[in-house]
């Protein structure tokens, strides 16, 4: 009962006018932001903050309003992602795998109909279990160290490998693809400079923006070409723009795992929105084995997976960052940063001390997301008009959103020639049928693994033993083993 009362305290910071207006703004800023491939919520928030500083905003608009960008941009990700197969970060790239044969089939607004409907159920969920289970959630997030870590990358690597279906060896190259290039610049350990080629734009590491966009966008203009060099370039079928009763009863099941998968994913501090939809769709596709498995090629499970899942963890995300002081993500990482601007110290008396921040947040977050739904679900036919643009119209127009975004990232001229080299290289890699998502991941998941494997083996003075030190990483562990070779079991009692 006191914890509803908090809650209504937080309602009535929310539906506040001034902050009612902020959650509406934030909404709609961080949707646009999320559309635009390459900008994230990330940067939605960081170029936010000032303004929301300078404007001198009470500390709780000012959390309100950049919070609201955050979910916003999470729910705005899918639209590139579906209609141009381009992810807006890194949580949408797991909805490229079914949300753009989707669009290409012709159903591109019944794919961001659903989405959108995935999206709120997941953010919805996620903020329900925060309300009920936050002290909990924050003891086990307490309990995760450097080993419980590397077993958590190493599970979501394994879900990796059967991500394409039949193609598990080709999945798990293109891991070691993205490993590779997660290993490029400085070696935080020892200060050596590995696999840079003397070059210095790569001390700092490979830019994950200029990855992602340079194999995904780059490669998909040069697809675009070859269709129009084979005269093959044609109109994409709009098709309708709403989502059906019996789409919603198919995935309901889906959507409920994946809520659950995402937000403890998105609790654990430093993980995010990658990594809960990697593993929410790994685990959908598992789930999906001989039962009319579509997955890749524009299964509607395997886009409501990642939806829920992602804007489950951005909500899950926020649960460290208040009752520990800990960022789940980068972007909470920001708005971490914007609590000690405003003097407030986050942690467990934040909730008992100061309710009308911490109450306030979570209660705007369930305003915001309602607002989401009802501002996105009318505007899908006008986003699906994208795809009956033709095609030799849209790459030109494709090409220069990525190179002034690119360019607008460090004002550097050898990011835009790079970008352009991993474009042709992603080409080359769909030509003989490899699928991006697991390169992306692997750049993405190998750097927080081997952080995390360098602490652990730190803290033990290089005994592995400490990777089976305590029951969660011996589960994850099990986990892991049955996630290997729990298929071949299955294929083989299949055969017999």
């Amino acid at each position: 009962m006191e914890t509803l009362g908090f809650l209504a305290t937080g309602f009535s910071v929310a539906l506040a006018p001034m902050n009612l207006a902020l959650v509406l703004i934030g909404c709609f800023v961080g949707t646009l932001i999320g559309s635009l491939p390459g900008i994230g919520p990330i940067n939605g928030v960081a170029i936010l903050l000032p303004l929301a500083y300078a404007m001198g905003f009470p500390p709780e608009s000012a959390l309100i309003l950049l919070a609201g960008v955050y979910y916003g941009a999470e729910y705005g990700g899918r639209i590139s992602s579906i209609l141009l197969n381009v992810p807006g970060d890194a949580g949408a790239i797991m909805t490229t795998l079914d949300g753009y044969p989707l669009a290409q089939k012709g159903e591109g607004g019944r794919a961001l109909a659903l989405s959108a409907v995935a999206s709120f159920a997941g953010s919805m969920g996620a903020l329900t279990l925060i309300v009920l289970f936050a002290p909990l959630l924050s003891d086990l997030a307490l309990k995760f160290g450097p080993s419980e870590f590397v077993w958590l990358m190493t599970f979501a690597f394994t879900c990796l490998a059967t991500m394409v279906g039949s193609r598990p060896l080709k999945t798990t190259i293109g891991v070691v693809i993205g490993l590779l290039l997660a290993t490029v610049g400085v070696d935080s350990g020892t200060g050596i400079l590995r696999y840079t080629m003397d070059i210095p734009n790569f001390f700092d590491g490979v830019d994950f923006l200029v990855v992602v966009i340079g194999m995904f966008a780059i490669s998909e203009v040069l697809v675009l070409l070859e269709n129009w060099l084979r005269n093959d370039m044609k109109l994409t079928p709009v098709g309708r723009s709403f989502v059906s009763m019996s789409d919603l009863l198919a995935v309901k099941w889906v959507v409920l795992r994946s809520t659950l998968v995402g937000f403890v994913i998105g609790v654990l501090p430093g993980t995010g929105a990658s990594i809960g939809s990697a593993v929410a769709y790994g685990t959908e596709k598992r789930f999906a084995e001989g039962n009319d498995d579509q997955f890749g090629k524009g299964d509607i499970r395997g886009l409501a997976a990642p939806e829920a899942a992602n804007n489950a963890s951005a909500a899950g995300s926020m649960l460290p960052m208040l009752t520990l002081g800990i960022p789940g993500s980068g972007t909470t990482a920001i708005l971490l940063g914007a609590l000690l601007m405003f003097n407030i110290t986050p942690g467990p008396l934040l909730f008992e001390q100061q309710p009308e921040i911490a109450w306030g947040l979570i209660a705007s977050m369930f305003v915001g997301n309602i607002a989401l739904l009802v501002m996105n679900l009318p505007l899908i036919g006008m986003f699906v008009r994208l795809l009956s643009i033709k095609q030799s119209y849209l790459v030109p127009v494709i090409v220069m959103l990525t190179f002034i975004g690119i360019y607008s990232i460090h004002g550097d001229s050898f990011d835009l020639y790079f970008m352009v080299v991993l474009g042709v290289f992603a080409f080359i890699l769909r030509k003989l049928g490899f699928s991006l998502a697991p390169v992306i991941l692997g750049l993405v998941l190998g750097a927080v693994l081997e952080q995390n494997l360098r602490r652990a083996l730190s803290i033990s003075g290089g005994d592995w033993g400490i990777l089976f030190n305590g029951p969660i990483t011996i589960t994850l562990a099990i986990a892991t083993l049955l996630a290997m070779v729990g298929p071949v079991i299955m294929k083989a009692l299949k055969k017999r």
